[in-house]
């Protein structure tokens, strides 16, 4: 097993205060937890923290883990516990309200199980969580709904989940699926599924945030003159008015129609003008007589 360098963890000094180490705990429990934090890693760095202050802020657990840190080990590196550690040395330690049990195997090689069972009989331990990763279309995050994903386990075998969507999801959000990780030991509850959430490209628009781009193609007389002109969004088309005078790379926003959410974003549409090829003597005569009404007109200027 990897050892844990609970100092490193908390970003303290071996001689640390019990103020410093509580300080540290505070701050990165509140910027590692779940309910907050939803980036990928987030709970598996909560639990580390969390670990690591059941450590160092008990002067007993700390002073033994100290002793085994003593022998020059490092985070990462491979662990075995001192000869006799597990006969009363590391055992009997007092978890308080914090024995749930979700706990690293090199901690429980150290104090035992958290809140171990009576008689030498282990305590029903919640599963692991597991993290995956699911891809889903532009229009399925906007909409919401449901998904399909079928999920392989190391021995080839394979599991099908309905996962629901919600309306809005962002790139890099997790969407929980309780019960669906790895099971729990002696009777305890199953770990949850972790999904972070990746959207795949779409060829009509382009995820800004909230917001949504769309490159818009108009024609020479229609950016020139003004139109009205038809635009797909992600909740149907609308008619968008293309003011006269308007230049490739103008920016058009038609509020409230990106991303739905508490503060929905909006959809900006980005002129770009297409000038037809001409397949005809009228119509070469027609540019001829467009170049010849703008002499002075350089488009490189």
């Amino acid at each position: 097993m990897e050892f844990k360098d609970y100092y490193d963890i908390l970003g303290v000094k071996p001689e640390a205060s019990e103020a410093e180490i509580k300080a540290a705990y505070r701050k990165l429990a509140r910027q590692y937890h779940p309910d907050k934090n939803k980036e990928a890693g987030a709970e598996e760095k909560f639990k580390a923290v969390n670990e690591a202050n059941e450590v160092l802020r008990d002067k007993e657990k700390r002073r033994a883990y100290d002793q085994v840190r003593a022998g020059g080990y490092r985070q990462g590196e491979q662990f075995r516990p001192p000869p006799g550690w597990g006969q009363g040395q590391g055992q009997g330690f007092d978890f308080g309200d914090s024995g749930n049990g979700d706990f690293s195997d090199f901690f429980e090689s150290l104090f035992g199980r958290a809140g171990g069972g009576s008689h030498g009989q282990p305590r029903s331990r919640r599963g692991r969580d597991v993290q995956a990763q699911v891809q889903i279309d532009l229009q399925t995050a906007f909409d919401g709904g449901r998904t399909r994903l079928a999920l392989h386990d190391g021995n080839g075998g394979e599991r099908v989940l309905e996962v629901k969507i919600p309306a809005g999801i962002q790139p890099g959000q997790v969407i929980r699926l309780s019960g669906q990780g790895h099971p729990g030991s002696a009777g305890g509850p199953s770990g949850d599924l972790l999904l972070e959430v990746g959207i795949r490209d779409d060829v009509r628009f382009r995820l800004d945030g909230r917001n949504v781009l769309h490159v818009l193609p108009v024609a020479p007389w229609e950016a020139a003159l003004g139109a009205t002109v038809p635009v797909p969004t992600l909740a149907g088309t609308v008619d968008l008015r293309i003011p006269a005078g308007s230049q490739s790379g103008r920016k058009l926003r038609l509020k409230g129609r990106g991303m739905p959410g508490a503060h929905p974003g909006d959809q900006l549409v980005e002129i770009s003008i297409r000038a037809p090829a001409p397949d005809s003597d009228a119509q070469r005569a027609a540019y001829e007589a467009l170049r010849g009404q703008f002499p002075g007109f350089d488009p490189r200027q």
